[in-house]
């Protein structure tokens, strides 16, 4: 016995897969004009990190659009795995990106001759510029995950919102470096920069995995589930409760107990009424249903 709810928001996500990229694509543009100006090295790393969100957000975009596509005979539960593998792939290039820009903030720092910045004034109205756009896009970003739960936009937005405390960073870097005479803040916000940077990819990694690995959904979630189904009309108990997700989407299977003593064209009832009641709290869900009859020794 199977309800299936076909996910409401793709459009939702596909428009933050589109808002990212072309967020992204400006911001190259314009980092990569104020690096080369000043020649400053938390300015390279935010470009390092805007020019890695462009291939991340190419490949979330991407992978939306595939994980829209409905079920098949190949892929019978659907495709919303492919959020789960570029989020995973987010994660890797974040870790890579962190680790360049880190080196290259030690190496600076240890070097026995400061490196001097140039136009930081330029830098700076570059670097504000993207803050700007950068929240923007957070801001879109949040509402979809909010109506969605997309994985894809949700890592998107957690590496944009991390580009933040850098970006801001930078501007404090150029600032002082102009009006102190110290380049050396400069790699010290790269340095910062890059671990902000790693632990958003340890995070990101993880939660992909976990999915991919077929992981259970969290606590509150399962306790929801059971108590829904604990009070719901006319089922008197459950029993093996089972949850993993998979992109978006919350797979549940449940053995419900029910009276022996009804016909099964009212035993099917309580049962698909239990289900939309499921699907109204968890929109999208993918809900399988057993049900069992009561005192039976074979449950």
């Amino acid at each position: 016995m199977e309800l299936r709810s076909t996910t409401p928001g793709h459009r939702l996500n596909l428009s933050a897969g589109l808002a990212s990229l072309g967020v992204a694509v400006t911001l190259v543009a314009l980092k990569l004009w104020a690096f080369a100006d000043t020649g400053s090295l938390s300015v390279a790393a935010s470009l390092a990190d805007s020019a890695l969100d462009l291939v991340i957000s190419f490949s979330g975009l991407l992978a939306i659009i595939y994980a829209a596509k409905p079920a098949d005979s190949d892929h019978t539960f659907g495709h919303s795995s492919a959020e789960d593998i570029a989020a995973l792939g987010q994660a890797a290039l974040l870790v890579v990106s962190a680790l360049v820009i880190g080196i290259g903030a030690i190496l600076r720092l240890i070097s026995p001759t400061p490196h001097l910045l140039q136009n930081e004034s330029r830098g700076m109205v570059v670097m504000g510029v993207s803050v700007a756009l950068t929240l923007a896009l957070v801001l879109w970003q949040r509402k979809v995950v909010a109506r969605t739960g997309s994985k894809v936009v949700q890592a998107d937005s957690l590496h944009y919102l991390a580009d933040l405390i850098p970006n801001i960073g930078a501007i404090g870097a150029l600032l002082v470096s102009s009006t102190l005479g110290l380049p050396q803040i400069d790699s010290v916000v790269a340095l910062v920069a890059a671990l902000i940077l790693l632990l958003g990819a340890v995070n990101i990694g993880r939660r992909a995995f976990d999915a991919l690995m077929d992981r259970s959904a969290d606590a509150k979630t399962i306790a929801r589930i059971g108590a829904i189904a604990q009070n719901w009309p006319g089922i008197l108990g459950f029993h093996e409760l089972k949850t993993r997700t998979s992109g978006t989407t919350l797979f549940v299977q449940l053995h419900i107990v029910v009276d022996g003593t009804l016909r099964l064209d009212q035993a099917h009832a309580i049962g698909a009424e239990l289900k939309r009641g499921l699907l109204a709290e968890f929109p999208g869900a993918d809900i399988l249903l057993h049900l069992d009859p009561e005192n039976d020794p074979y449950a």
